[in-house]
């Protein structure tokens, strides 16, 4: 049982979940004004890791065909007969009730609108084969994570932490763009759709940072709409650099570097948001 839980922490990448935590956390330190209850931290943590469970989970037992024809991704668990669909099924529905059990005990609001990013995640899932705006439909999945921490503290919507989801949207759909690019000739002779198999690799790379680009002006602006000092802005100004040398690692003739764009790069991101706004806030 221990080996078949290790297995499928595996298969869903927990270590992943640096992404969308940090901004799940800096939502939920701007509602508050700082730290939060220890109660609140402690259910947003559970709601964030039982959902990003439930979404990979999802994805992986809907991709399992596709990952066992893909060259790159026939080694991942569920091809490679480690752990079955039914199995995985199993720690999804967990995962499920986890996350359902976790919203109830932040508050009603978060428990009622809880099912939005669950129908977001099984689109996602099957979203590749039948639009290229795949990318942008897993934005939103994580662009959810900071307006979902701000309403379990708030109770109450807020334009601001719209727009910092919307900026995570455009971060997750920048660096998904990046990750595409491996799979373009599988992708096209598999039928599947992707912009990088679309708009190939030159074109992919240009709207990747152009993504980026509004990621970083979004992040910008909400250091004037909640009023943040100067720390924030240095963390900010931190990101852009970051998102430079990400795109500096990765060339139309060498993408050897592209899995150190994907997670290194982006994980220093989400951290940085959040550490600095904390900072921020608290000083």
């Amino acid at each position: 049982m221990l080996g078949k839980i290790s297995i499928f922490l595996r298969m869903i990448k927990i270590e992943h979940s640096l992404f969308a935590m940090p901004f799940a956390l800096t939502g939920m330190i701007l509602a508050a004004g700082g730290i939060p209850p220890v109660a609140k931290i402690f259910w947003i943590i559970v709601a964030m890791i039982a959902a990003r469970t439930f979404a990979m989970g999802v994805n992986r037992v809907v991709d399992a065909e596709i990952d066992l024809n893909n060259p790159r991704t026939s080694a991942r668990e569920i091809p490679a007969g480690k752990i079955s669909k039914a199995e995985a099924l199993i720690y999804i529905l967990i995962s499920f009730f986890i996350y359902e059990y976790a919203t109830y005990a932040l508050n009603i609001l978060c428990f009622i609108l809880s099912p939005i990013p669950v129908i977001i995640f099984i689109i996602y899932a099957y979203s590749k084969r039948f639009t290229f705006l795949s990318h942008l439909i897993l934005g939103v999945s994580l662009g959810l994570a900071p307006v979902g921490a701000w309403v379990a503290i708030a109770g109450i919507f807020d334009t601001g932490i719209i727009l910092l989801g919307i900026g995570v949207l455009f971060w997750v759909a920048g660096f998904d763009i990046l990750y595409a690019i491996e799979d373009i000739k599988f992708d096209k002779a598999y039928g599947l759709y992707s912009l990088p198999s679309y708009l190939g690799i030159k074109n992919s790379l240009y709207l990747s940072r152009i993504f980026h680009l509004v990621a970083f002006i979004t992040f910008t602006y909400i250091k004037f709409y909640y009023d943040l000092g100067y720390i924030y802005l240095t963390g900010i100004i931190f990101i852009g650099l970051i998102m430079f040398y990400e795109h500096s690692l990765v060339k139309i003739d060498n993408l050897s570097k592209l899995n150190v764009a994907f997670f290194n790069m982006n994980a220093y991101i989400s951290l940085t948001v959040f550490i600095f706004t904390s900072i921020d806030i608290l000083l």
